[in-house]
């Protein structure tokens, strides 16, 4: 008989499942090659997947006798990145997300706007909502107040909603808890922008149940990298996910890129020509809107050093 589950961790091909909205984890391998139509990445079941399982005589599965996962149903949407080596692989970081939120930070580390922009993209395309997060706003005196603006005014102008935090004293950490109530929700960022900090500081209890959830049963079995679902104890689900260091984009022609700008593609709608490449175009609406500061010039280099990197990835 076959049931259905959600994927809740998965390290190389052993997987954590549970029967969502409950929390009642068990094991669950892969038998044989899942093939998904379409995908060529290199996990083709993902954390936040749904999928089909099959149990020995019906019994409650256990690491001796893991359930067999047979199957993953349709997403609704995911997030993908093209690896940076030289194997150009593509990878599912998540399944099924009602939210993603991207950490990111003025300083400690400084935020890469090129790098930010290519991750909203990537959601753009593949349909899931995002919230920007601005961490340790506690480290910011007033020295950072125009970064601040500048930032605020980038992302807000083309359409993000962005909430302040930091781990430290609080700021934002309720109305963060708040948005995540009811929902899965996956954060991201690149590496040391405390995502892990601001995780633990919406459910402090998480800790210790990070630590149940790690089975030894799961140890030393291609750890090195993998994405995690928890929940938090006032409602809700994360997925973590390791820190990103680079991220390429997956299956994007140049005609398509600036329509996942959102502040572009509204632009775009009064350009002389169609399609437009918002380069070299007599009567660019993208370039008029750059040049009255409608459209802000570090999102406009983005996007022309997207179009730069057909093919590769610098």
């Amino acid at each position: 008989m076959k049931h259905q589950a959600t994927v809740v961790k998965h390290t190389g091909s052993h997987y954590l499942l549970t029967e969502l909205p409950g929390w009642d984890l068990f094991p669950a391998v892969l038998r044989g090659r899942i093939r998904l139509k379409g995908s060529s990445s290199t996990n083709p079941v993902a954390v936040g997947d749904t999928v089909t399982y099959e149990t020995e005589d019906g019994h409650k599965p256990t690491f001796e006798e893991p359930a067999v996962i047979t199957g993953v149903l349709p997403r609704n949407n995911y997030v993908i990145r093209k690896s940076t080596n030289l194997s150009r692989q593509e990878h599912i970081i998540a399944a099924n997300i009602d939210m993603a939120y991207i950490v990111a930070t003025l300083d400690f580390p400084e935020v890469k706007l090129p790098f930010l922009d290519r991750i909203l993209v990537t959601c753009e395309v593949y349909n899931v909502p995002v919230t920007i997060v601005l961490n340790k706003m506690d480290l910011y005196g007033p020295e950072y107040k125009a970064m601040e603006n500048t930032f605020r005014s980038i992302y807000e102008s083309a359409g993000y909603h962005i909430i302040g935090t930091s781990a430290a004293d609080g700021t934002g950490i309720d109305e963060l808890r708040k948005a995540c109530d009811g929902k899965i929700n996956l954060f991201s960022g690149v590496s040391g922008v405390g995502k892990s900090s601001l995780i633990k500081a919406l459910d402090p209890s998480l800790e210790l149940r990070i630590g149940e959830i790690s089975d030894a049963h799961l140890q030393g079995k291609h750890t090195t990298t993998f994405y995690q679902m928890y929940r938090l104890a006032t409602g809700g689900f994360i997925i973590d996910t390791p820190g990103i260091r680079g991220f390429g984009l997956v299956d994007l022609k140049d005609e398509e890129i600036a329509l996942y700008f959102p502040e572009m593609l509204k632009a775009s709608e009064n350009c002389r020509f169609t399609p437009c490449t918002h380069t070299h175009e007599p009567g660019c609406a993208v370039k008029a809107a750059v040049e009255n500061g409608e459209i802000s010039c570090e999102r406009y280099s983005s996007y022309l050093g997207m179009l730069e990197e057909t093919g590769k990835y610098r």
